[in-house]
Parts: C-alpha cells; sequence; structure tokens
C-alpha cells in the first residue's frame, strides 16, 4: 500500500474522503499578486515605492525591472505552484507604448493589455486595484477624503478609470474580476476632524460605484486598516466605516478583509462566520502580519490554518474570493510568491480534510472535552502524503525540492539582472 493510500484510509476512518477534498481544491482560484516581483514599485513613475504608508524593506538581487521580467518571474513561480490561479495587478502596473504615458486619471483598458494576453495565454481570471499611493496628487496623505475637490476628484476619475478597466478584465477573460479600493488616508497625530474626512471618503466611493458594471462582472470591495506609517493616529477607512459601507451598498460592492489590518490581537477567522451571516461574498487579502501590518511571506500559522478551517466549514468557498497580498525585499521573490501560495494551499486542503460536521456534533452536543481530545488527535494525521498526492495531481514537486528549480532561476536569470 502506497503512503497515499494509506493515509487515505486514515482519514476515511474519521469520515473524511481525500481524493474529494483533492478534486474540491483543483477548482478553488486563489489570486497571485504581482506586486511581490518588484517590490510594489510599478512601471506608471520611475522613483521608489513612495507614500501611501506602505514600506517595503530589503534589496535582494535580481528585481523585476520591465514587464516582461515580471511576468517572467510570476510564470516561473506558478509553475511550482499547485492549484488554481488568478493575476491580481494594480494600476500602476499599467503598460505604455515607447514614448507614451498617462496619468492615472486616464488609465485606460489598453494600457492593460498585455497583462491580459498573458493571463489569456494561461487561462487566468485577473483581479484589480486602483493604486491610491506613491503618486504626487496624494497631498497630506490623502487622496478621495481631502478636502481638496481637486484632490478628490483626481482620485475619483481614477477609480472609475479602474472600473472600466476591471469590467474589460472580467469581458475578456470570462471570469469576475474583484476590484479592491484601499487607500492610506488618514493622520500622523490626532485628527480635529475624524467625521469630515469620512463623509467625503464615503461620497468619493459612492462616485466611483456609479461607473457602470454588472455587479456579476466586476465586484469591488472596500478595504480597512488599522494605521500605516504617517498616519498612525487616525485612518478614514477603518474597520467599521468599510463594513458599514459595504453594508449599505450590499448590491454594488463586498467587504474585503486583509489579515494584517486589524489590531494584534483581533483575528479574521473570527470574522469570516460572522460577515457570511449578512453578505453573499465576501473577499481577502492573506498575508502575515508580524506584531504590525508587516505584510511578511504567508506560511502555515495557526490563524492562516483558522482562516481557511471557516471558509470551508461555513460551506463557503464559493462565496469567498482569495487573493494573496505580501512583499518582502529580503529574500528570494519568487521563493516568496511560491512558499505564500503553497501555504494557502496546504491550509486549504488541511481544511477540506477535517471532519467539520463530526466536531460539530460534539459541540452541539456539549461534549467539549472530546471535541478537544479529538481536535488534537486530528492533528497527528498523515496530511503531508495527501499534500504530496495533491501536488502529483497538479504537476509539481510536493516537497521542498521545488526551491532546487528556483536556485537555478536565481542563477541564470536573477543574477544577470542590474
Amino acid at each position: 500500500m502506497s503512503r497515499y493510500e494509506s493515509a487515505k484510509t486514515m482519514f476515511s476512518g474519521w469520515g473524511v474522503d481525500t481524493d474529494r477534498a483533492i478534486q474540491i481544491l483543483k477548482n478553488i482560484p486563489v489570486s497571485l499578486h504581482c506586486w511581490q516581483g518588484d517590490d510594489v514599485v510599478g512601471f506608471d513613475q520611475d522613483g521608489p515605492l513612495g507614500s501611501g504608508g506602505i514600506q517595503t524593506t530589503g534589496n535582494y538581487p535580481g528585481r523585476a525591472r520591465t514587464p516582461e521580467q515580471l511576468m517572467a518571474d510570476m510564470d516561473k513561480a506558478m509553475t511550482l505552484c499547485p492549484g488554481k490561479k488568478k493575476l491580481n495587478l494594480h494600476a500602476s502596473y499599467a503598460i505604455f507604448e515607447p514614448g507614451e504615458k498617462v496619468d492615472r486619471d486616464k488609465l485606460e483598458p489598453k494600457h492593460f493589455q498585455k497583462w491580459v494576453d498573458f493571463a489569456k495565454e494561461r487561462g487566468l481570471g485577473i483581479d484589480f486595484n486602483p493604486t491610491f499611493f506613491s503618486h504626487p496628487m496624494q497631498k497630506d496623505g490623502l487622496t478621495l477624503s481631502s478636502p481638496d475637490e481637486n484632490v478628490r476628484g483626481f482620485w475619483i476619475e481614477h477609480g472609475k478609470a479602474c472600473i472600466r478597466i476591471a469590467r474589460y478584465f472580467a469581458q475578456e477573460t470570462g471570469m469576475p474580476c474583484v476590484m479592491n479600493i484601499w487607500t492610506g488616508d488618514g493622520y500622523k497625530d490626532i485628527p480635529a476632524d475624524r467625521m469630515g474626512p469620512r463623509m467625503r471618503y464615503k461620497a468619493a466611493i459612492e462616485q466611483i460605484l456609479s461607473e457602470p458594471y454588472a455587479f456579476d462582472q466586476v465586484k469591488p470591495c472596500v478595504e480597512s486598516k488599522v494605521f500605516g506609517i504617517g498616519v498612525e493616529a487616525y485612518t478614514v477607512g477603518s474597520a467599521e466605516f468599510t463594513l458599514n459601507f459595504a453594508a449599505e451598498h450590499k448590491n454594488k460592492c463586498l467587504p474585503l478583509m486583509d489579515n494584517g489590518h486589524y489590531h494584534p490581537t483581533e483575528v479574521v477567522s473570527d470574522k469570516i462566520p460572522a460577515l457570511l451571516c449578512f453578505f453573499p461574498e465576501i473577499a481577502f487579502h492573506i498575508t502575515r502580519g508580524v506584531r504590525w501590518d508587516s505584510d511578511h511571506v504567508v506560511l502555515l500559522e495557526d490563524e492562516i490554518r483558522e482562516m481557511a478551517k471557516e471558509i470551508v466549514r461555513c460551506g463557503a468557498l464559493d462565496r469567498c474570493h482569495m487573493a494573496l497580498d505580501f512583499f518582502d525585499a529580503s529574500i528570494n521573490r519568487i521563493a516568496a510568491w511560491v512558499v505564500g501560495f503553497r501555504s494557502w494551499q496546504k491550509a486549504l486542503l488541511s481544511a477540506l480534510c477535517t471532519p467539520h460536521e463530526r466536531l460539530q456534533k460534539l459541540q452541539n452536543e456539549g461534549r467539549f472535552t472530546e471535541l478537544m481530545v479529538l481536535q488534537e488527535e486530528l492533528k497527528m494525521l498523515p496530511f503531508g502524503d495527501v499534500w504530496n498526492r495533491y501536488c502529483e495531481e497538479c504537476g509539481v514537486a510536493g516537497d521542498a525540492t521545488w526551491f532546487e528549480e528556483v536556485q537555478r532561476y536565481e542563477a541564470d536569470v536573477l543574477s544577470n539582472r542590474k
């Protein structure tokens, strides 16, 4: 008997069909973010990452500096990751023809044609994010909440342009485009007015959403944050604000939770079933915050596993839009993509191999001691053998031998970049 067949038998004793779990996961898309490959720099400006409460640390050799390099790096990463994928873009990754340059409020679908070609060749959907940072029109740390009408108007037009681009992505790929609205708007120190910026922010997002789109094709989201670098005292788009905004505009907008965007003792896993009680769909940016919203590479940690468990046990795999969001320039960027993607895949597969109905029955019957005992016993089942079979069926290595391919790519390609 093979190791997988042995593991399958053991899981079957718990009422888990591992073959079925593997087949389900093969069809669950996870969005891979382009900005890990170039440290969130983008192609619409020449300088380093600018303002917006974002910081990328490190200077590992081989950063992608052209669209072609970034696409090649993403290609390499995706060949080492099992499962179904989407591509996640920021508006700052527009690709212009030689001599052409337009500002963000004038972006058009044609500026993303090469990304569409890339996605269609690989059977990928595309998710999208307006870029409300690293731009001179971010005045005093503000964009959509600015008291300056010209500043607000610029960013509203940018948001509307992004709706049109998202609509183009959905039409071209045949898959819905999740378009996430996040800004770093806020103040470094105690504000004199907390409500005014939020009322302007609310009106501005409503104007963006007035751009026509079909909600089954374009799925705008609003994302919250506790604080950012330079906006430590007050963030306009707080959790309470974005959640209430999404609730008020339920037929036009989704809430998006980034698990690094809450207070250190808050966990998104607990929020998932709460939101699913009220929203038909929700969205995620999956990251790893270390003490703060630091966007470390996703690892198979307890909270990551709990998030996946809640999505699966709530029967919400088809109601949750999942995207990765981290950027680490201190390590090999391709390895970072692969580790993060595979870690989330492991979490989902582990959740699919958990006998949720059996555990829920124990809870409902008040058998809490037995529940604890069985939850601990499940941790010792040979999940690694199920993971290896999943990877084998997806045509990728189940163990760490994938890193050898990254090392070869670094020696042959990354080390030659200047």
